[in-house]
């Protein structure tokens, strides 16, 4: 699949995308009622989440009815043609809530179960990372630029990311930590925002664990597209969810890999 073989689905996305964005405008930064999903931990959702989820639902019942929805807010949509979007209206809502623009909007087509492309948008800021097979691409105020992985830096010199060193327990923790002292620099705290920056060439490495497939499937369009390389922590598909390293070149993915496989579920 091409661009242009990919480019109504793209279209779709976009559509999608500046109607989350549409949708979240008016929560963002203001007061704002945060409700807790998970009992004994904190898993936040607020009306901007249910009102991006809900947006985006309603481009795809004009433009793609047949199609499959997988959203993190809303009941399941089944499938009529073996494709599905998969949707994650605030990643990060954490972010969100504290008022931090690191947020995004994710969106993924999956055909026959794959992903094929991925869209990685951040609102407020106004970029857009977009992911198809064989490229990526990093739109901000109307200028469309390819994006690309750092493909030279060894490991010592890499810059990791993960969302949150404390979500790692035990064997997860004892070899992220490895991998953290091997590399340059760690930053912490930017959830999908940081595989957008791993595409655009900053950020060389990101590691997490215990996702959920609307976490990761627009992620892996993006990612490979820019020449990077993503999978679970033991070298396969992480489309799925739970464990997930990205990483800017095949090398450097090898070697992260090679301090996480002890680890993997």
């Amino acid at each position: 699949m091409s661009y242009s073989e990919s480019q109504r689905d793209l279209e779709i996305a976009g559509r999608m995308a500046d109607a989350a964005r549409a949708a979240i405008a008016p929560y963002f930064r203001q007061a704002i009622q945060v409700e807790n999903k998970l009992a004994g931990g904190f898993d936040p959702v607020t009306a901007a989440d249910r009102a991006s989820e809900t947006a985006m639902r309603a481009v795809l019942a004009e433009l793609a009815p047949e199609d499959g929805i997988l959203g993190e807010e809303f009941p399941d949509q089944p499938s009529l043609n073996g494709r599905k979007w998969v949707l994650d209206p605030i990643d990060g809502t954490r972010a969100f809530i504290a008022g931090l623009p690191t947020w995004t909007v994710l969106i993924a087509l999956s055909q026959n179960g794959v992903p094929r492309i991925g869209m990685i948008d951040q609102p407020h800021i106004g970029e857009r990372f977009t992911g198809w097979p064989g490229g990526a691409s990093y739109s901000r105020s109307g200028h469309d630029l390819p994006a690309s992985t750092r493909k030279t830096a060894p490991l010592a010199d890499a810059i990791l990311a993960t969302t949150d060193a404390f979500l790692f327990q035990g064997a997860e923790w004892q070899a992220f930590d490895g991998l953290r002292q091997a590399v340059r620099l760690c930053r912490y705290g930017y959830d999908a925002y940081a595989y957008a920056m791993l595409a655009l060439g900053g950020v060389d490495l990101v590691v997490e664990s215990a996702l959920q497939p609307y976490d990761v499937q627009a992620l892996i369009p993006v990612v490979q597209g820019a020449g990077g390389v993503i999978t679970n922590w033991r070298g396969g598909d992480c489309s799925g969810g739970g464990q997930v390293l990205a990483a800017a070149h095949p090398a450097m993915h090898a070697e992260a890999l090679s301090w996480l496989r002890p680890a993997a579920d």
